[in-house]
Protein backbone atom coordinates (compact mmCIF):
# COMPACT_ATOMS: atom_id res chain seq x y z
CA UNK A 1 0.00 0.00 0.00
CA UNK A 2 1.40 3.61 -0.97
CA UNK A 3 0.92 6.66 1.53
CA UNK A 4 -2.40 7.88 -0.82
CA UNK A 5 -3.88 4.40 -0.58
CA UNK A 6 -3.82 4.82 3.25
CA UNK A 7 -5.37 7.83 3.27
CA UNK A 8 -8.31 6.68 1.89
CA UNK A 9 -8.76 3.26 3.67
CA UNK A 10 -7.88 5.73 6.91
CA UNK A 11 -10.43 8.37 6.34
CA UNK A 12 -13.46 7.19 9.58
CA UNK A 13 -10.55 6.55 11.51
CA UNK A 14 -8.99 10.23 10.90
CA UNK A 15 -12.20 11.91 11.08
CA UNK A 16 -12.81 10.68 14.90
CA UNK A 17 -9.49 11.44 16.14
CA UNK A 18 -10.17 15.09 14.61
CA UNK A 19 -13.01 15.58 16.37
CA UNK A 20 -11.82 14.39 19.75
CA UNK A 21 -8.67 16.84 18.96
CA UNK A 22 -11.67 19.88 18.15
CA UNK A 23 -13.74 19.12 20.97
CA UNK A 24 -10.70 20.06 23.33
CA UNK A 25 -11.87 24.24 24.26
CA UNK A 26 -8.02 24.89 23.72
CA UNK A 27 -9.19 29.21 24.29
CA UNK A 28 -5.70 30.82 24.47
CA UNK A 29 -7.39 34.12 25.30
CA UNK A 30 -8.58 33.18 28.67
CA UNK A 31 -7.19 32.08 31.73
CA UNK A 32 -10.35 29.74 32.62
CA UNK A 33 -8.92 27.15 29.73
CA UNK A 34 -5.26 27.07 30.71
CA UNK A 35 -6.04 23.09 31.43
CA UNK A 36 -7.52 22.64 27.74
CA UNK A 37 -4.36 24.53 26.36
CA UNK A 38 -1.82 21.98 28.52
CA UNK A 39 -4.59 19.11 27.52
CA UNK A 40 -4.56 20.07 23.21
CA UNK A 41 -0.86 20.49 23.57
CA UNK A 42 -0.53 16.50 25.22
CA UNK A 43 -3.39 15.33 22.92
CA UNK A 44 -0.33 16.82 20.12
CA UNK A 45 1.80 15.36 21.95
CA UNK A 46 0.43 11.68 21.85
CA UNK A 47 -0.71 11.93 18.62
CA UNK A 48 3.12 12.68 17.08
CA UNK A 49 4.38 10.19 18.93
CA UNK A 50 1.82 7.48 17.48
CA UNK A 51 2.58 8.43 14.08
CA UNK A 52 6.51 7.56 14.85
CA UNK A 53 8.02 10.92 15.73
CA UNK A 54 10.69 9.53 17.71
CA UNK A 55 11.37 12.99 19.53
CA UNK A 56 8.60 14.52 20.79
CA UNK A 57 8.49 17.33 23.82
CA UNK A 58 5.83 19.77 25.28
CA UNK A 59 8.14 22.48 25.67
CA UNK A 60 7.27 25.44 28.53
CA UNK A 61 7.04 29.65 27.70
CA UNK A 62 6.24 31.93 29.71
CA UNK A 63 2.69 31.88 28.33
CA UNK A 64 1.49 28.43 26.75
CA UNK A 65 3.68 25.81 25.95
CA UNK A 66 5.02 25.23 22.50
CA UNK A 67 4.42 21.32 21.40
CA UNK A 68 7.98 20.14 19.17
CA UNK A 69 8.84 17.00 17.69
CA UNK A 70 11.46 16.03 14.96
CA UNK A 71 12.30 12.61 12.96
CA UNK A 72 15.41 13.12 10.59
CA UNK A 73 15.18 9.31 9.62
CA UNK A 74 15.76 10.72 5.74
CA UNK A 75 19.61 11.58 6.53
CA UNK A 76 21.83 14.93 6.33
CA UNK A 77 21.40 14.54 2.80
CA UNK A 78 17.91 15.22 2.57
CA UNK A 79 15.81 18.96 2.85
CA UNK A 80 14.38 19.86 6.31
CA UNK A 81 11.31 20.67 6.47
CA UNK A 82 10.02 22.44 9.59
CA UNK A 83 6.20 22.16 9.84
CA UNK A 84 4.41 25.17 11.82
CA UNK A 85 0.53 25.11 13.19
CA UNK A 86 -0.99 26.58 16.21
CA UNK A 87 -3.42 24.47 18.71
CA UNK A 88 -5.29 27.47 20.27
CA UNK A 89 -8.54 28.84 19.06
CA UNK A 90 -10.31 32.23 19.67
CA UNK A 91 -13.30 32.42 22.32
CA UNK A 92 -16.68 31.25 20.77
CA UNK A 93 -18.45 34.19 21.40
CA UNK A 94 -21.38 34.99 20.88
CA UNK A 95 -22.57 31.71 21.57
CA UNK A 96 -26.18 32.30 20.61
CA UNK A 97 -25.28 32.75 16.66
CA UNK A 98 -23.62 29.31 16.86
CA UNK A 99 -26.49 26.56 14.86
CA UNK A 100 -24.54 24.01 16.70
CA UNK A 101 -22.34 23.59 20.51
CA UNK A 102 -18.98 25.38 19.39
CA UNK A 103 -17.08 22.25 21.09
CA UNK A 104 -19.01 19.89 20.01
CA UNK A 105 -17.76 18.90 16.22
CA UNK A 106 -20.77 18.33 14.21
CA UNK A 107 -20.86 17.25 10.31
CA UNK A 108 -23.54 18.96 8.24
CA UNK A 109 -23.42 17.97 4.92
CA UNK A 110 -19.42 18.14 3.59
CA UNK A 111 -18.55 20.55 6.18
CA UNK A 112 -17.20 19.85 9.89
CA UNK A 113 -18.43 22.54 12.29
CA UNK A 114 -16.82 23.48 15.60
CA UNK A 115 -14.33 26.40 16.78
CA UNK A 116 -10.82 25.18 15.53
CA UNK A 117 -12.48 23.29 12.47
CA UNK A 118 -10.34 25.45 10.02
CA UNK A 119 -8.03 28.11 12.19
CA UNK A 120 -5.87 25.80 12.56
CA UNK A 121 -6.52 22.76 14.17
CA UNK A 122 -7.86 21.02 10.94
CA UNK A 123 -5.29 22.42 8.86
CA UNK A 124 -2.25 21.46 11.14
CA UNK A 125 -3.70 18.32 11.35
CA UNK A 126 -3.38 17.42 7.40
CA UNK A 127 0.51 17.01 8.28
CA UNK A 128 0.72 15.04 11.21
CA UNK A 129 -1.83 13.11 9.47
CA UNK A 130 0.26 12.95 6.49
CA UNK A 131 3.23 11.61 8.33
CA UNK A 132 1.62 8.57 9.77
CA UNK A 133 0.63 7.46 6.10
CA UNK A 134 4.40 8.01 5.28
CA UNK A 135 5.15 5.63 8.66
CA UNK A 136 2.58 3.16 7.72
CA UNK A 137 3.63 2.23 4.37
CA UNK A 138 7.70 3.47 3.25
CA UNK A 139 8.61 3.26 7.20
CA UNK A 140 9.49 7.24 7.19
CA UNK A 141 8.85 10.33 5.32
CA UNK A 142 10.95 11.11 2.31
CA UNK A 143 12.13 14.66 4.23
CA UNK A 144 13.54 15.68 7.46
CA UNK A 145 10.46 16.64 9.72
CA UNK A 146 10.75 18.98 12.31
CA UNK A 147 7.19 20.72 14.11
CA UNK A 148 6.93 23.57 15.84
CA UNK A 149 3.18 24.02 16.74
CA UNK A 150 2.19 27.05 19.73
CA UNK A 151 -0.69 27.43 21.63
CA UNK A 152 -0.40 31.51 21.63
CA UNK A 153 -1.25 32.55 18.04
CA UNK A 154 -4.43 33.78 18.82
CA UNK A 155 -2.85 35.96 21.40
CA UNK A 156 -0.30 37.86 19.74
CA UNK A 157 2.61 34.78 19.94
CA UNK A 158 4.09 36.86 22.10
CA UNK A 159 6.39 33.93 23.27
CA UNK A 160 7.02 32.36 19.99
CA UNK A 161 9.54 34.67 19.21
CA UNK A 162 11.48 34.61 22.06
CA UNK A 163 11.60 30.79 21.66
CA UNK A 164 12.77 30.57 18.19
CA UNK A 165 15.84 33.18 18.74
CA UNK A 166 16.46 30.48 22.27
CA UNK A 167 16.49 27.45 19.85
CA UNK A 168 17.79 28.64 16.30
CA UNK A 169 19.65 25.16 16.50
CA UNK A 170 17.12 23.10 17.39
CA UNK A 171 14.78 24.63 14.34
CA UNK A 172 17.50 24.59 11.99
CA UNK A 173 15.91 23.46 8.60
CA UNK A 174 15.90 24.93 4.74
CA UNK A 175 12.38 25.89 4.31
CA UNK A 176 8.92 26.16 6.51
CA UNK A 177 5.51 25.25 5.61
CA UNK A 178 2.47 26.33 6.89
CA UNK A 179 -1.39 25.47 6.56
CA UNK A 180 -3.23 28.26 8.04
CA UNK A 181 -4.63 30.00 5.17
CA UNK A 182 -7.17 29.46 2.67
CA UNK A 183 -7.65 28.79 -0.73
CA UNK A 184 -10.16 30.34 -3.44
CA UNK A 185 -12.43 27.89 -3.31
CA UNK A 186 -13.36 24.05 -3.50
CA UNK A 187 -11.90 23.51 -7.02
CA UNK A 188 -9.64 26.18 -6.74
CA UNK A 189 -5.99 25.97 -5.10
CA UNK A 190 -3.97 28.73 -4.47
CA UNK A 191 -1.11 29.36 -3.06
CA UNK A 192 -0.13 32.18 -0.83
CA UNK A 193 3.00 34.45 -1.56
CA UNK A 194 2.88 37.43 0.33
CA UNK A 195 1.40 38.69 3.96
CA UNK A 196 0.49 41.64 5.64
CA UNK A 197 2.12 42.45 8.81
CA UNK A 198 -0.19 44.23 11.79
CA UNK A 199 -0.10 46.99 14.31
CA UNK A 200 -2.58 47.21 16.77
CA UNK A 201 -2.84 49.98 19.35
CA UNK A 202 -5.33 51.07 22.14
CA UNK A 203 -5.88 55.02 22.38
CA UNK A 204 -7.30 56.37 25.52
CA UNK A 205 -8.74 60.11 25.55
CA UNK A 206 -9.25 61.87 28.84
CA UNK A 207 -11.16 64.83 29.66
CA UNK A 208 -12.34 65.75 32.81
CA UNK A 209 -11.11 63.90 35.62
CA UNK A 210 -14.15 61.74 36.51
CA UNK A 211 -17.57 61.54 34.81
CA UNK A 212 -19.53 64.41 34.77
CA UNK A 213 -23.45 65.58 34.59
CA UNK A 214 -24.22 67.14 30.79
CA UNK A 215 -26.82 69.09 31.72
CA UNK A 216 -24.28 71.08 34.11
CA UNK A 217 -21.13 70.79 32.58
CA UNK A 218 -22.19 69.99 28.46
CA UNK A 219 -21.10 72.72 26.29
CA UNK A 220 -18.18 73.70 28.28
CA UNK A 221 -16.63 70.59 28.68
CA UNK A 222 -15.02 68.73 25.54
CA UNK A 223 -16.33 65.21 25.66
CA UNK A 224 -13.27 62.76 25.43
CA UNK A 225 -16.14 60.98 23.06
CA UNK A 226 -16.39 63.57 20.86
CA UNK A 227 -12.70 64.38 20.84
CA UNK A 228 -11.92 60.51 20.05
CA UNK A 229 -14.39 60.70 17.31
CA UNK A 230 -12.94 63.56 15.41
CA UNK A 231 -9.40 62.05 15.61
CA UNK A 232 -10.35 58.88 14.05
CA UNK A 233 -12.01 60.72 11.00
CA UNK A 234 -8.68 62.28 10.14
CA UNK A 235 -6.89 58.87 10.02
CA UNK A 236 -8.50 58.56 6.18
CA UNK A 237 -8.59 61.69 3.44
CA UNK A 238 -11.20 62.08 1.05
CA UNK A 239 -9.95 59.29 -1.45
CA UNK A 240 -9.92 56.33 1.88
CA UNK A 241 -6.08 56.37 1.96
CA UNK A 242 -4.64 56.54 5.28
CA UNK A 243 -4.00 60.00 6.26
CA UNK A 244 -1.34 59.47 8.95
CA UNK A 245 2.01 61.43 7.56
CA UNK A 246 4.62 59.02 6.12
CA UNK A 247 2.36 55.89 6.76
CA UNK A 248 3.05 54.82 3.03
CA UNK A 249 6.09 55.71 2.67
CA UNK A 250 7.90 52.15 2.69
CA UNK A 251 5.44 50.45 0.98
CA UNK A 252 6.46 48.77 -1.98
CA UNK A 253 4.73 49.48 -5.16
CA UNK A 254 2.82 46.76 -7.12
CA UNK A 255 4.40 46.46 -11.05
CA UNK A 256 2.44 45.93 -13.67
CA UNK A 257 3.55 42.20 -13.89
CA UNK A 258 1.90 41.37 -10.45
CA UNK A 259 -1.06 43.62 -10.83
CA UNK A 260 -2.01 41.34 -14.16
CA UNK A 261 -1.30 38.19 -11.91
CA UNK A 262 -3.48 39.02 -9.28
CA UNK A 263 -6.37 39.79 -11.86
CA UNK A 264 -5.84 36.38 -13.31
CA UNK A 265 -8.13 35.57 -9.58
CA UNK A 266 -11.48 34.49 -10.10
CA UNK A 267 -13.47 37.40 -8.63
CA UNK A 268 -16.93 37.85 -8.53
CA UNK A 269 -17.88 41.56 -7.23
CA UNK A 270 -21.35 40.20 -6.48
CA UNK A 271 -20.95 37.26 -4.27
CA UNK A 272 -17.99 39.49 -2.54
CA UNK A 273 -20.30 41.61 -1.61
CA UNK A 274 -23.09 39.37 -0.86
CA UNK A 275 -20.64 37.30 1.62
CA UNK A 276 -19.62 40.43 3.13
CA UNK A 277 -23.07 41.60 3.53
CA UNK A 278 -22.71 45.28 2.53
CA UNK A 279 -24.36 46.96 -0.80
CA UNK A 280 -21.30 48.61 -1.93
CA UNK A 281 -17.24 48.49 -1.46
CA UNK A 282 -14.93 51.05 -0.14
CA UNK A 283 -10.96 52.04 -0.37
CA UNK A 284 -8.76 53.68 -2.00
CA UNK A 285 -10.36 53.97 -5.97
CA UNK A 286 -6.78 53.25 -7.58
CA UNK A 287 -6.87 49.70 -6.38
CA UNK A 288 -8.90 47.05 -6.97
CA UNK A 289 -10.97 45.11 -4.31
CA UNK A 290 -8.27 42.37 -4.82
CA UNK A 291 -5.57 44.24 -4.36
CA UNK A 292 -6.91 46.75 -1.29
CA UNK A 293 -7.61 43.62 0.64
CA UNK A 294 -4.25 41.69 0.70
CA UNK A 295 -1.44 43.62 -1.13
CA UNK A 296 -2.01 47.30 0.58
CA UNK A 297 -2.04 48.77 4.02
CA UNK A 298 -5.14 49.56 6.01
CA UNK A 299 -6.49 51.04 9.03
CA UNK A 300 -9.89 49.75 10.75
CA UNK A 301 -10.69 50.54 13.93
CA UNK A 302 -11.72 47.27 15.83
CA UNK A 303 -13.35 48.50 18.74
CA UNK A 304 -14.82 52.02 20.22
CA UNK A 305 -16.09 52.85 23.81
CA UNK A 306 -16.78 55.13 26.58
CA UNK A 307 -19.65 56.89 28.86
CA UNK A 308 -22.31 54.92 29.41
CA UNK A 309 -23.76 51.94 27.08
CA UNK A 310 -26.35 50.29 29.03
CA UNK A 311 -30.02 50.14 28.77
CA UNK A 312 -32.26 53.31 29.34
CA UNK A 313 -30.78 57.07 29.41
CA UNK A 314 -28.33 58.53 31.82
CA UNK A 315 -26.76 61.86 30.86
CA UNK A 316 -22.74 62.07 31.74
CA UNK A 317 -20.39 63.53 30.00
CA UNK A 318 -17.55 61.01 30.19
CA UNK A 319 -13.89 61.05 31.50
CA UNK A 320 -12.59 58.77 28.89
CA UNK A 321 -12.81 57.61 25.90
CA UNK A 322 -11.20 54.69 24.13
CA UNK A 323 -10.44 52.76 20.61
CA UNK A 324 -8.65 50.05 19.34
CA UNK A 325 -7.38 50.42 16.00
CA UNK A 326 -5.37 47.71 13.65
CA UNK A 327 -3.49 48.48 11.12
CA UNK A 328 -2.62 45.59 8.11
CA UNK A 329 0.81 46.18 6.64
CA UNK A 330 2.54 45.34 3.75
CA UNK A 331 6.11 44.04 3.51
CA UNK A 332 8.55 46.76 4.04
CA UNK A 333 6.39 48.60 6.37
CA UNK A 334 7.62 47.83 9.96
CA UNK A 335 5.12 47.91 12.75
CA UNK A 336 6.96 49.52 15.29
CA UNK A 337 7.50 52.35 12.96
CA UNK A 338 3.59 52.88 12.08
CA UNK A 339 2.78 52.43 15.73
CA UNK A 340 4.96 55.52 16.43
CA UNK A 341 4.02 57.02 13.55
CA UNK A 342 -0.03 57.01 14.75
CA UNK A 343 0.75 58.26 18.20
CA UNK A 344 2.34 61.21 16.83
CA UNK A 345 -0.55 61.78 14.56
CA UNK A 346 -3.12 61.54 17.17
CA UNK A 347 -1.36 63.78 19.41
CA UNK A 348 -1.14 66.20 17.25
CA UNK A 349 -4.99 66.10 16.36
CA UNK A 350 -5.88 65.85 19.66
CA UNK A 351 -7.29 68.93 21.04
CA UNK A 352 -5.24 71.10 23.97
CA UNK A 353 -8.92 70.25 26.06
CA UNK A 354 -8.07 66.49 26.25
CA UNK A 355 -5.15 64.47 27.17
CA UNK A 356 -3.85 60.78 24.91
CA UNK A 357 -2.11 57.74 25.65
CA UNK A 358 -1.53 55.27 23.03
CA UNK A 359 -0.26 51.83 24.19
CA UNK A 360 0.91 49.72 21.30
CA UNK A 361 -0.47 45.78 22.32
CA UNK A 362 1.36 44.29 19.65
CA UNK A 363 2.21 43.78 15.72
CA UNK A 364 4.09 41.25 13.34
CA UNK A 365 6.18 41.76 10.37
CA UNK A 366 4.67 41.29 6.61
CA UNK A 367 6.56 38.97 4.30
CA UNK A 368 6.89 38.15 0.66
CA UNK A 369 8.65 34.98 -0.95
CA UNK A 370 10.39 34.21 -4.23
CA UNK A 371 7.30 32.52 -6.50
CA UNK A 372 10.19 30.66 -8.36
CA UNK A 373 11.79 29.03 -5.21
CA UNK A 374 12.29 24.97 -5.55
CA UNK A 375 9.82 24.83 -2.66
CA UNK A 376 6.70 27.02 -3.85
CA UNK A 377 7.53 24.93 -7.14
CA UNK A 378 7.10 21.54 -5.26
CA UNK A 379 3.99 23.04 -3.76
CA UNK A 380 2.46 23.95 -7.08
CA UNK A 381 2.83 20.96 -8.32
CA UNK A 382 1.53 19.32 -4.99
CA UNK A 383 -1.97 21.39 -5.34
CA UNK A 384 -1.93 20.28 -9.08
CA UNK A 385 -1.51 16.40 -7.58
CA UNK A 386 -4.20 16.73 -4.91
CA UNK A 387 -6.75 19.19 -6.20
CA UNK A 388 -6.07 18.16 -9.83
CA UNK A 389 -6.44 22.03 -11.07
CA UNK A 390 -3.77 24.58 -11.35
CA UNK A 391 -3.31 26.61 -8.65
CA UNK A 392 -3.11 30.61 -8.71
CA UNK A 393 -0.69 32.69 -6.79
CA UNK A 394 -2.41 35.29 -4.08
CA UNK A 395 -1.45 37.00 -1.63
CA UNK A 396 -3.06 37.55 1.80
CA UNK A 397 -4.59 39.88 3.53
CA UNK A 398 -4.14 38.58 7.09
CA UNK A 399 -1.25 38.00 9.10
CA UNK A 400 1.61 34.95 10.23
CA UNK A 401 3.53 37.01 11.94
CA UNK A 402 5.96 33.84 12.24
CA UNK A 403 6.69 33.94 8.62
CA UNK A 404 8.71 36.88 9.03
CA UNK A 405 10.60 35.43 12.53
CA UNK A 406 11.47 32.08 10.09
CA UNK A 407 13.54 34.34 7.43
CA UNK A 408 14.84 36.54 10.16
CA UNK A 409 15.49 34.54 12.63
CA UNK A 410 16.14 30.97 10.95
CA UNK A 411 16.89 32.69 7.05
CA UNK A 412 14.24 30.21 5.59
CA UNK A 413 11.42 30.69 3.43
CA UNK A 414 7.98 29.71 4.32
CA UNK A 415 5.36 28.21 1.96
CA UNK A 416 2.52 28.81 2.24
CA UNK A 417 -0.30 25.99 1.68
CA UNK A 418 -3.98 26.80 3.22
CA UNK A 419 -6.13 24.41 2.43
CA UNK A 420 -9.43 26.34 4.24
CA UNK A 421 -12.17 28.20 2.48
CA UNK A 422 -13.09 31.80 2.41
CA UNK A 423 -16.17 30.88 3.89
CA UNK A 424 -15.13 29.15 6.67
CA UNK A 425 -16.19 31.95 9.72
CA UNK A 426 -12.70 32.19 10.98
CA UNK A 427 -12.74 33.94 14.78
CA UNK A 428 -17.03 34.17 13.77
CA UNK A 429 -19.54 31.72 15.09
CA UNK A 430 -20.29 28.75 13.14
CA UNK A 431 -16.19 27.68 12.10
CA UNK A 432 -16.24 25.07 9.58
CA UNK A 433 -14.01 23.11 7.73
CA UNK A 434 -14.76 21.24 4.30
CA UNK A 435 -14.02 17.75 4.67
CA UNK A 436 -13.18 16.97 1.27
CA UNK A 437 -10.25 19.64 1.38
CA UNK A 438 -9.00 18.25 4.68
CA UNK A 439 -8.36 14.87 2.58
CA UNK A 440 -7.12 16.43 -0.15
CA UNK A 441 -5.05 18.48 1.89
CA UNK A 442 -3.35 15.73 3.43
CA UNK A 443 -2.72 14.28 -0.09
CA UNK A 444 -1.47 17.08 -0.90
CA UNK A 445 0.85 17.43 2.01
CA UNK A 446 2.12 14.02 0.79
CA UNK A 447 3.02 15.11 -2.68
CA UNK A 448 4.58 18.15 -1.42
CA UNK A 449 6.98 15.94 0.78
CA UNK A 450 7.86 13.59 -1.80
CA UNK A 451 8.44 15.97 -4.24
CA UNK A 452 10.64 17.95 -2.29
CA UNK A 453 12.36 14.97 -0.90
CA UNK A 454 13.55 13.99 -4.57
CA UNK A 455 14.78 17.63 -5.06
Amino acid sequence: MNPLDYVHVNRSKWLDELKEFLSIPSVSTQAEHKPDIERAARWLRDQLQAVGFPKVEVMPTAGHPIVYAEWLAAGPSAPTLLIYGHYDVQPPDPLDLWHTPPFEPTIVGDDLFCRGASDDKGQLYTHVKAIEAFKETLGAPPVNVKCLFEGEEEVGSVNLNPFIVAHKDLLAADVAVISDSHILGKDIPAIVYALRGIAYVEVEVTGPTGDLHSGIYGGAVHNPINALCAMIASLHDEHNRVAIPGFYDAVRDLDAGERAALAKIPFNREAWLKEAGVSADWGDPDYTIVERTSARPTLDVNGIWGGYIEPGAKTVLPSKAFAKISMRLVPDQKHAEIARLIEEHLKAVAPPTVSVAVRNLHGGEGAIVNRDSAAIRAAFQAYEAGFGVTPVFMREGGSIPVVAAFKEELGIDTVLMGFGLPDDNLHAPNEKMHLPNVYKGIETVIHFMTTLGAG
